[in-house]
């Protein structure tokens, strides 16, 4: 997702299946009210397309689009709309920074979790206010993982966010964009934008028992690894034991995890 194509999650069924939690009500609940019957929606970097078929049957019968360059995330995208019977959505193959559509094509443009891994995110918004109406919205919300919150304390974790941080950089993007969402939208020029923020928290049995699991998968064997170990950030050896902080947290009757996005609605 990176100027340069670099993602450095990468599309493991691990990451696939984290994306897979989100929902148009867990992960975008700041622009549902603003959502209307027979509106066009596009979905800009939409993964596995868990947000986007939410979106789609609260703008049904207007159409909704869902773009990303993963093929793998595309098919499960589909897969998940025949399955659901949401038929108002189309998947296709496609780049933020050159959007295959006319001016002015869409009433909404939402992006999840995608700004963070850009390196030129202003650029991106702009594009993103091309294909959108006069009078319509561009919604966007991102993590900040400086900002993310556990307990007990983990050395472990805390070696795990740095070398995300790392990795994140080298590949082009900005892992703390949740903060910086309302500076680039203004960067971008435009004047009326809302922030707002919102937070994903893992406290109880099975929350725990899921998030530690899933990130103790991506952490040895998604693309995050991959990066890790190719340009000698860690060892193997060293990832394992990340892992395994992962393993040791979730097993906590007491841990608690939040994640803090950054959101803006921005008025075109």
């Amino acid at each position: 997702m990176a100027r340069d194509g670099s993602y450095p999650h990468g599309h493991h069924p691990s990451v696939l299946a984290s994306h897979g939690w989100r929902t148009a009500e867990n992960s975008a609940g700041y622009l549902l009210p603003h959502l209307t019957e027979g509106s066009d929606l596009l979905d800009v970097g939409c993964g596995p397309g868990t947000i986007t078929v939410g979106l789609a049957r609260r703008v049904a019968p207007g159409r909704a689009v869902g773009l990303d360059p993963a093929s793998e995330a595309l098919m499960k995208a589909s897969e998940l709309a025949d399955a659901s019977g949401v038929e108002n959505v189309l998947f296709e193959q496609g780049d933020v920074h050159s959007l295959p559509y006319a001016d002015d094509a869409f009433d909404v443009v939402h992006a999840h979790q995608l700004l963070q891994h850009l390196s030129d995110p202003v650029t991106a918004l702009v594009e993103m206010a091309r294909v959108t109406r006069r009078g319509g919205l561009i919604a966007v919300r991102d993590a900040d993982y400086a900002a993310m919150t556990w307990y007990p304390d983990s050395p472990g974790l805390d070696r795990w966010r740095e070398l995300y941080h790392t990795v994140a950089r080298r590949s082009g993007g900005e892992p703390d964009a949740g903060r910086r969402l309302l500076a680039w939208a203004h960067e971008a020029g435009f004047q009326d934008v809302t922030a707002s923020a919102g937070v994903w928290c893992y406290a109880d049995a099975d929350d725990r028992a899921w998030w530690s699991r899933t990130w103790a998968t991506r952490v040895t064997r998604s693309g995050l690894a991959e990066h890790a170990l190719e340009e000698g950030l860690a060892t193997a050896e060293e990832l394992e034991e990340l892992a395994q902080a992962w393993r040791d947290w979730g097993g906590h009757d007491d841990g608690w995890f939040t994640v803090v996005h950054g959101e803006i609605l921005i008025r075109v």
